[in-house]
C-alpha cells in the first residue's frame, strides 16, 4: 500500500510539473470503489489512493433543477467532483477546447486540476455534489469572469514559451 502510495505521489509531482499545461485531456473520471450491503451501501473515496491528491477542503453544494454553479476557475487548487444524489453536468474549458461530463452515479467521480474553467448544471430534483480541494478556501484563487479566465490561460502559455514556471 505504500509502495501505491508513493507511486501515486510521483506521479502527482510529474503532473504539476506540467501545470500551466492543463488541457481538457488532463480532465478525468475516476470509478470509486461500491461496496453493496443488506443495510445500504458505501462508496469510498481516499487522498492519494482513488482522489489523486491530499484532501485539504470538504464542501457539499445542493441546488434546484435546473440551477448552474460554478462558472469559475482556480489558479492552483485542483478539485475532485462527486454527485452522491441526482445528475450533475460539468462543462469544463481550457480556453481552446470543452468537454461535458455527466455525473450520474455515486462512485463516479471527476478530477478537474488547476487552471480549468468549469460550472456545473443540476440535472435533476435534489441533487448534490460533494467536492473535495487539496487547498484550504482562498478567495484569491478564483477568477469567477470568463474574460478574465482567457487573460489568465494566454498569460500562462506565455510565460511557458519562455521557459518560466511561475505562475503567480
Amino acid at each position: 500500500m505504500e509502495e501505491q502510495c508513493q507511486a501515486r505521489i510521483a506521479t502527482l509531482k510529474t503532473k504539476l510539473n506540467f501545470y500551466p499545461h492543463t488541457t481538457i485531456s488532463s480532465i478525468y473520471l475516476v470509478k470509486l470503489p461500491h461496496h453493496f450491503e443488506n443495510n445500504g451501501d458505501l462508496v469510498v473515496m481516499e487522498g492519494l489512493i482513488n482522489v489523486p491528491f491530499v484532501i485539504a477542503r470538504v464542501f457539499v453544494v445542493r441546488a434546484p433543477e435546473g440551477a448552474i454553479r460554478g462558472q469559475h476557475a482556480h489558479k492552483a487548487c485542483a478539485q475532485f467532483l462527486t454527485c452522491p444524489r441526482g445528475v450533475v453536468e460539468i462543462e469544463c474549458s481550457d480556453g481552446s477546447q470543452s468537454a461535458k461530463f455527466e455525473l450520474d452515479h455515486p462512485n463516479l467521480g471527476l478530477y478537474i486540476p488547476p487552471g480549468i474553467w468549469a460550472e456545473q448544471r443540476y440535472k435533476t430534483k435534489e441533487a448534490a455534489l460533494t467536492v473535495l480541494c487539496d487547498r484550504v478556501y482562498e478567495p484569491e484563487d478564483y477568477i469567477r469572469e470568463y474574460s478574465a479566465y482567457l487573460n489568465f490561460r494566454q498569460e500562462l502559455i506565455s510565460r511557458s514559451k519562455f521557459g518560466r514556471k511561475d505562475a503567480s
